[in-house]
């Protein structure tokens, strides 16, 4: 039998320990997500994987927000983020410091997740689109590489908090196997 773990046994880090501990090289940056609660749960994925920071551009809500707060369960305490009012100004200077684009859509082209390999090193900002529209095609334009997650039923897109979390997932696995 196993026995369902209580949170005190979980070993987790601290707001302090979390902000001190080194992250994993990525970038979440949300273009135009309408949802408070999507935008909480990427800030609580976030915080599962240690990433660096969550970008919220454009017509994103900001912390502090009941509805986000809600959601993201204390994760906005611990995952910095920025707020920028054209995520094209978030995808240049993510440029300027070395990270590799990578907009999370089904494009011409795109590159299957299940298929993405991050090279050794590689600092990496992935950018989720709005619940509707998607990602912006001129932010699209502007990445280095797009990348789509593989679906094999009858739809064709999931929820934003769930592709963050395909995503993140995926590529935290896949940069913790090179280390």
């Amino acid at each position: 039998m196993n026995r369902k773990l209580k949170n005190s046994e979980l070993d987790r880090k601290s707001v302090d320990e979390f902000l001190s501990a080194k992250k994993t090289p990525i970038i979440v940056v949300l273009d135009n997500i309408r949802s408070l609660n999507n935008i909480g749960s990427v800030f609580r994925t976030a915080d599962a994987f240690l990433v660096e920071a969550v970008y919220l551009c454009g017509i994103c809500a900001q912390p502090p927000n009941k509805e986000i707060t809600k959601t993201a369960l204390g994760a906005t305490e611990s995952v910095t983020w920025e707020y920028f009012e054209d995520t094209l100004i978030a995808v240049e200077q993510l440029k300027s410091l070395g990270y590799t684009i990578a907009s999370i859509e089904q494009a011409e082209r795109a590159v299957m997740l299940d298929d993405f390999a991050p090279e050794p090193n590689a600092k990496l900002a992935v950018i989720f689109g709005n619940e509707v529209k998607g990602v912006q095609q001129k932010v699209v334009n502007a990445s280095d590489i797009v990348l789509e997650i593989p679906q094999i039923g009858t739809k064709h897109s999931f929820n934003i908090a769930v592709s963050a979390g395909i995503v993140l997932w995926d590529v935290y696995a896949k940069m913790k196997a090179l280390r």
